[in-house]
């Protein structure tokens, strides 16, 4: 795109997409079941948790995109570069990188597989335990047929923006209580809820898609004059992620309460009100999409990131990046096919990224404070303030989510 000094509405609406592809790998079956659950068992009291994620994402993800777009590197590349003169720090920085990216990954992965075998298995009847493993072999040969990805990518994108309208217009059709979904937004933890806050956050504020989106922005944008164009794509993106979230959130609030959630059939449940006996189907298609699309993104994520740190290529010629695939994938198949209650590993794979949250907040926020490597494009005060703040408050949900899950 050509480099202004000023750009209008229309060109920053021309120039959206690196955030875009965000959303697309967050809003995804984690999502559609964490907000489902919380709506359904604590009505809005949970809204505050996706407010603070959208604050939050928009802040370390506009961190990330300046990164790439300044340095034209990604961010597993800038650490190791920024700490190569301290070898002892930088390989235990690169160790802890790499276990919270893979783990989380591999948690993740076993998360976007049993979201879409649920929506199979709405479809078919055949329990999700035994389809999961069958569409994670499906996931393996996409991610390895090249640019078939992008054209799948992009019939996706249109499913889960359809799905989201339909969550939008139930959400005014079922017309909820304005004022308690306001009081929603004011921080609280009601009793047991702990697990379900950080899942929230967790499938928002992803770790791998920081290290996403600055090598997608780089990408995209090859000069610092292009930042506005940027900021408006990752702010005007994370607004509409959280917009479906909530969305998802209010209207399980309000025609689900007190409701068991196990199934896709149950979830359909807050559809009923637009789509009526479509609703089933229709949800089990939205689960479907939004897993390919998270399933898809998610092992490239983890293999980019460790590309990054081990000094890899980032395609598929380089057996490590390749293999590195296909690990996070069948760890995913593993996890799905345990047999556990669905609903529980897609809530607890989110809850495994809360874990692991801190340690990529505090890594982009330490680098991108960095004059050597930032230069004049370094955090200001306010961004090192905001950024300490997202640190402090995922470390205190991490330790909360460790504790949870033992």
């Amino acid at each position: 795109m050509e480099i202004k000094d000023r750009y209008t509405l229309k060109d920053k609406l021309k120039a959206m997409g690196p955030g875009i592809l965000v959303v697309g790998s967050f809003i995804g079956p984690g999502t559609v079941t964490s907000a489902t659950k919380a709506g359904a068992g604590y009505g809005y009291a949970l809204l505050w948790t996706v407010v603070f994620s959208v604050i939050a994402v928009i802040v370390m993800q506009e961190m990330a995109a300046r990164l790439g777009i300044v340095t034209q590197n990604g961010l597993a590349e800038e650490l190791v570069k920024d700490l190569s003169d301290r070898p002892p720090l930088k390989w235990l920085m690169v160790a802890l990188v790499a276990a919270a990216i893979t783990l989380g990954g591999f948690a993740y992965m076993g998360g976007d597989l049993t979201g879409t075998a649920i929506g199979l298995s709405a479809i078919t009847g055949i329990p999700s335990n035994i389809i999961a493993p069958i569409w994670g072999c499906c996931i393996l040969v996409i991610i390895n047929i090249g640019d078939a990805v992008k054209s799948l990518e992009k019939l996706l994108s249109v499913c889960v923006s359809v799905m989201a309208i339909v969550f939008v217009v139930t959400m005014i059709v079922v017309k909820p209580d304005l004022g308690a979904v306001f009081s929603g937004a004011l921080p609280s933890v009601p009793e047991g809820s702990i697990m379900t806050c950080v899942s929230l956050i967790g499938t928002t504020v992803v770790p791998y898609n920081m290290f996403i989106h600055a090598t997608s922005s780089r990408k995209t944008w090859h000069d610092p004059k292009q930042l506005p164009l940027a900021r408006f794509d990752t702010t005007v993106s994370m607004i509409i992620g959280g917009l479906i979230t909530g969305s998802v959130m209010i209207t399980a609030g309000t025609v689900m309460r007190g409701m068991e959630v196990n199934s896709a059939i149950d979830m359909a449940v807050q559809l009923e009100p637009t789509l009526g006996s479509f609703s089933v189907p229709f949800l089990a298609m939205g689960l479907i999409a939004a897993g390919i699309s998270s399933a898809v993104i998610t092992p490239l994520g983890v293999s980019y990131v460790l590309a990054g740190l081990f000094g890899w290529e980032m395609n598929k010629k380089d057996k490590r990046f390749f293999w590195t695939n296909i690990a996070v994938v069948v760890a995913g198949i593993i996890v799905a096919a345990t047999g556990f209650n669905p609903i529980w590993i897609i809530m607890t794979a989110q809850a495994v990224n809360g874990i692991f949250l801190p340690i990529i907040v505090f890594t982009l926020v330490y680098v991108t404070s960095r004059s050597r490597v930032m230069g004049q494009y370094k955090n200001n005060m306010v961004q090192n303030v905001l950024g300490a703040a997202v640190f402090l408050i995922s470390l205190v949900i991490g330790i909360n989510s460790l504790t949870s899950l033992f």
